[in-house]
């Protein structure tokens, strides 16, 4: 439950573990959003800067905070979102080897400063990590194991998930987490024309990062939104120019399914078998 009085609010007395449920109506709630450019809204009509609350973006995460203040919530948002980041310093530096432009990562630049009285967190990692995977083993990385060495950056992954949650319980107590799961770029426009083995790659490394890392944390307090599994992910009239970061209505569609997330006490639990895990052979 979350509190809008009292040291509650704040995680003192709480322990990291105890079930943190759906905001009560009409209460406070106290939203940091870790991200990257999908929580500034790139590819929207109305992008945010980072760290602003930008109240008439268009991105997901400020499209979220006006529904729920629609809805009667008291809101006050703190978006960390820094375009091209990525979850941890590990892919940082491997998208850097390889030339990607990377300006951050959520454990070093966004993780210290979620507020200490939040009471609502949300987090959306993983297709930048694809992308800097594939972007190494095009490079050659992975030698003549290139699956083993997806899956080695997929348990990479995972453990910097596992770091991330436990920094912002650290600094939050036990807010109420909602996560996005990763939808498999091989079925997004913006690999439309490249090579199939390349979308293989991506689907391997998007696919595994869902089922192994971010949908086995649906817990009481952690809420798992089913980007993969959601046909509405492979629309391509969701998407931006780019291919890769939703338009206004792609986000519309995200934001819509975090606020239930938020909101709905028996938000439905993320697929682990769908036909959108398989679009590549």
């Amino acid at each position: 439950m979350v509190m809008s009085q009292g040291c509650d609010k704040l995680g003192l007395g709480k322990s990291p573990t105890e079930p943190t449920g759906p905001p009560t109506a009409g209460s406070t709630i106290y939203y940091t959003a870790v991200g990257a450019s999908d929580a500034n809204g790139v590819g929207s009509s109305v992008p945010c800067i980072p760290f602003d609350e930008c109240s008439g973006g268009m991105g997901y995460v400020p499209v979220t905070a006006r529904s729920l203040k629609t809805q009667g919530f008291n809101l006050t948002l703190l978006n960390l979102g820094i375009p091209t980041a990525v979850i941890g310093r590990d892919f940082q530096t491997l998208g850097q080897q390889y030339n990607r432009i990377i300006a951050g990562n959520f454990i070093d630049q966004e993780m210290q400063f979620v507020q200490p009285n939040a009471t609502l967190v949300t987090i959306f990692a993983g297709i930048n990590e694809v992308n800097v995977v594939t972007a190494a083993l095009g490079g050659g990385a992975g030698g003549s194991d290139p699956n083993g060495y997806m899956d080695a950056q997929v348990r990479a992954f995972g453990a910097d998930y596992t770091t991330l949650l436990a920094g912002i319980r650290t600094r939050a107590g036990s807010p109420r987490i909602v996560v996005l799961n990763v939808p498999n770029p091989a079925g997004l426009p913006y690999l439309a024309g490249t090579s199939l083995a390349q979308r293989q790659a991506g689907q391997r490394i998007a696919v595994a990062m869902t089922r192994t890392v971010v949908n086995p944390l649906l817990s009481s307090n952690i809420a798992v939104v089913d980007l993969m599994c959601d046909s509405r992910s492979y629309i391509p009239s969701n998407y931006s120019s780019d291919g890769l970061h939703p338009n206004d209505a792609g986000y519309a569609y995200i934001a819509s399914e975090v606020v239930k997330a938020i909101t709905v006490a028996s938000y439905p639990a993320p697929q682990n078998s769908c036909s959108a895990m398989t679009i590549v052979p």
